[in-house]
């Protein structure tokens, strides 16, 4: 008797790409992420706008792409050379003006990730990877929301998410992130130390991350050298990492700033925790600013984000660079399949 054996491949997961404030970079950098084979060989990309803005992109950055339109992500091609997309028609083109903040600006943006949000919610597509939005648009628009991240938080019922960064393999998180260096270090309390590095790794755990290690960066010079530099980590940073440890988390430090992250980009821990905005952001920024990607833990699906602006001075003249739109969706791809929904 004659057996066959029936090989199976894992189906490349559809992408939501909000396409951003029209008038800034995200159309043009979402066009010339598409224009590229290798983001086709690792997802199903579907960008969600006006497919008047995303025809005039296409004209700007010279790909050889068509728009497909299509009502719903099982209606897609997905296919190298075209773009399936979700056409809101909510921009008037004729009013677009590149580099302006402009409520429609705003109000489009908010659209075509609220769209998104839906059909992530519903299971249609597996994750988004998002592009840029405009803070002044937004306002001018009437939407109430700073960025991305609060946007998200509402739109999905979420509590306090978590922003990880990924480059080069280096993962880290942020203890606190849009506070003065003043109040971030009066918010550094063993109790925050340890509840972040609770969640922290339970976000880890939903990307497919196994075997966690952990290291928690220090504030002072030296980690304070056990007081002579500053008090912070004695009172309040190794408290925190003990109650974490004693919870099951593998975690050590507080490790000084200066080595921290050069040995997690060298293998030696999978996640650091950044105490403050600056110290995370300048150690990614450092090592590969294009490469430098964002992801949102704590929503009932996956989100990647570049992480640089609308860049209006440069927006409609083909100068803006890809890579980091094009990093954001192999990301999306590459966490997509492992990602679990539900909270551990």
């Amino acid at each position: 008797m004659t057996t066959t054996t029936k090989t199976t491949t894992t189906e490349k997961a559809i992408i939501a790409i909000p396409m951003g404030d029209p008038a800034g970079i995200g159309p043009e950098i979402t066009m010339k992420s598409l224009a590229k084979k290798e983001i086709y060989d690792v997802c199903k990309p579907l960008v969600i706008g006006d497919a008047a803005v995303l025809e005039k992109a296409i004209a700007i950055v010279g790909a050889d792409l068509s728009i497909n339109e299509v009502a719903s992500p099982a209606e897609g091609k997905y296919e190298l050379g075209t773009v399936d997309v979700i056409n809101l028609n909510n921009i008037d083109i004729n009013k677009l003006q590149y580099g302006e903040v402009s409520a429609q600006g705003g109000q489009g943006a908010f659209e075509y990730i609220k769209k998104a949000v839906e059909l992530a919610t519903a299971g249609e597509v597996k994750a988004l990877a998002t592009t840029p939005i405009n803070k002044e648009s937004l306002k001018a628009a009437n939407v109430p929301y700073i960025g991305h991240t609060e946007m998200l938080e509402s739109l999905a019922g979420s509590d306090d998410p978590l922003t990880m960064f990924e480059v080069r393999g280096m993962r880290i998180f942020f203890l606190t992130r849009h506070l003065s260096l003043k109040d971030a270090i009066a918010a550094m309390t063993k109790e925050r130390v340890h509840d972040y590095l609770v969640r922290c790794d339970r976000a880890l755990a939903r990307l497919g991350v196994e075997n966690r290690r952990w290291a928690v960066a220090g504030l002072n010079p030296h980690s304070g050298e056990g007081g002579l530099f500053g008090w912070e980590e004695v009172e309040q940073i190794k408290p925190g990492i003990e109650l974490a440890v004693a919870d099951g988390i593998n975690a050590v430090g507080p490790v000084p700033a200066d080595s921290v992250f050069f040995q997690a980009l060298n293998g030696k821990y999978d996640a650091v925790l950044s105490l403050y905005h600056d110290q995370g952001h300048i150690a990614a920024k450092m090592t590969d600013f294009h490469r430098t990607i964002s992801i949102t833990n704590g929503l009932p699906f996956l989100r990647t984000s570049v992480d640089h602006g609308t860049a209006f001075d440069i927006a409609g003249k083909n100068i803006a660079e890809s890579t980091s739109m094009e990093e954001c969706i192999k990301l999306a791809a590459q966490y997509a399949p492992k990602f679990t929904a539900n909270s551990l």
